[in-house]
């Protein structure tokens, strides 16, 4: 008696086989397409919030400090003649209030775009962030990345310095290697593994970021296509 069922597992047939990854294909591409989709979203979110925030900085800062000065200016001028110790104190006033004025336009253009960056003082400005947020940052870079590149490692420290708690202890790494800028932010907080706006920054220009947070640490790590 022949037995026909001699070596007879169960073997899937090739058609069969390659419809299956097909559908994985298909589904993996789906998949990306979404992530694309809702990092475009939240990149275009971000970037409505920031300029309703640049907005109202320009209105309800910066034209109200010039508002007050050319006020004080005014007093000033009608009170040389009358009363110069008066005119003298406005101007004094005024000299102070010029100066706050001008600190703040720097702060508002440094949140548009740092100026530093397209002399690669990606470092410098780094260090002023860290800085501006009160934390305690050790910066290291050893690269000199094209402006684009570099701002988008600033903007994803910045989202974190800003996010840190004061006093905090950062430490920043910037290298490049083998057409690669790598990064790493290390922090001694956890600041959960929420995807932000700043890392789809680093996302739309060809690179990626990982977030791990655990035991009362977070780290940051991320890579862009960089030519030095």
């Amino acid at each position: 008696m022949t037995d026909n069922c001699r070596g007879s597992g169960h073997r899937g047939h090739p058609l069969e086989t390659e419809q299956t990854d097909e559908q994985a294909t298909l589904d993996e591409l789906r998949r990306e397409i979404e992530e694309l989709r809702a990092s475009r979203r939240r990149l275009a979110l971000a970037a409505d919030a920031e300029r309703r925030d640049i907005e109202r900085a320009l209105h309800g800062g910066v034209q109200q400090d010039l508002v007050g000065l050319a006020a004080i200016l005014e007093v000033a001028a009608a009170s040389i003649e009358s009363d110069p110790a008066s005119a003298k104190a406005l101007l004094d006033e005024l000299q102070r209030e010029a100066r706050r004025a001008l600190t703040e336009m720097q702060e508002l253009a440094n949140r548009i775009f740092p100026p530093l960056l397209e002399a690669g003082g990606l470092a410098a400005e780094l260090r002023a962030a860290a800085s501006r947020a009160g934390v305690q940052a050790r910066i290291e870079v050893d690269a000199s990345p094209p402006p684009e590149i570099a701002g988008a490692v600033y903007f994803c420290a910045l989202d974190t310095f800003e996010r840190t708690p004061a006093g905090t202890q950062v430490v920043v790494m910037v290298r490049g290697e083998e057409g690669v800028l790598a990064f790493e932010i290390d922090l001694d907080c956890d600041l959960g593994s929420e995807h932000r706006a700043a890392h789809d920054r680093v996302e739309a220009i060809g690179g990626q970021v990982t977030i791990t947070a655990r035991d009362d640490r977070t780290t940051v790590a991320g890579s862009l296509p960089f030519s030095r």
